[in-house]
């Protein structure tokens, strides 16, 4: 019976240490994933801060257009106010959005862009958008490991115990997926 009970707590005890491992890794898995967040926070705010310098620069050449400035604006302010990622990403959506709708405007003006200001703040800006895309990509690399993490057997069990959620990815907008319209015929 003493054989019993030692084979038992050795059981125990292994299974404690199981238990403590996974534990240690969905949190480090989690830490990542903040990290990653952050960084993504980051290039966005970067982005952000283009932002009124490429609408001051535009609105020189096209200040008639006070409805796009206002989008772009509270679009702006919309991404500086999210709170989680999920409304981080939405308000980057809009940003993208307004982005594009301010961009459409600079084609109705030749002169702005040959402007150097406004070929700098472009260039600036293509640099954010391509820091986006690689923190982006970074972030839901470190989302698949830690929700993958969390789903499998016996990481579930410990995961459901311990509170850990799945956490979204950082899809592209909708607007993505659609194939852009060229024409030539201008």
């Amino acid at each position: 019976m003493k054989k019993v009970w030692i084979v038992v707590a050795v059981v125990a005890a292994l299974a404690v240490f199981k238990g403590v491992g996974v534990y240690n890794t969905i949190v480090r898995n989690n830490v990542t994933v903040n990290e990653k967040w952050g960084q993504v926070q980051n290039v966005l705010q970067r982005r952000a801060d283009l932002i009124p310098n490429l609408v001051q620069t535009v609105k020189g050449y096209a200040a008639h257009e006070k409805e796009v400035f206002e989008y772009v604006a509270a679009a702006r302010a919309k991404l500086a106010g999210a709170r989680t990622p999920e409304e981080a990403m939405k308000a980057n959506g809009e940003v993208s959005s307004a982005l594009s709708r301010l961009l459409a405007i600079v084609e109705n003006f030749p002169q702005l862009k040959a402007d150097q200001t406004f070929i700098r703040l472009m260039d600036e800006l293509a640099g954010a958008e391509n820091r986006i895309a690689v923190e982006r990509m970074r972030y839901n690399e470190a989302v698949s490991i830690y929700n993958k993490t969390i789903s499998v057997f016996p990481n579930s069990l410990v995961a459901g115990f311990a509170g850990f959620k799945e956490k979204p990815f950082f899809e592209a907008e909708s607007r993505a997926k659609e194939v852009p319209k060229v024409d030539f015929g201008k």
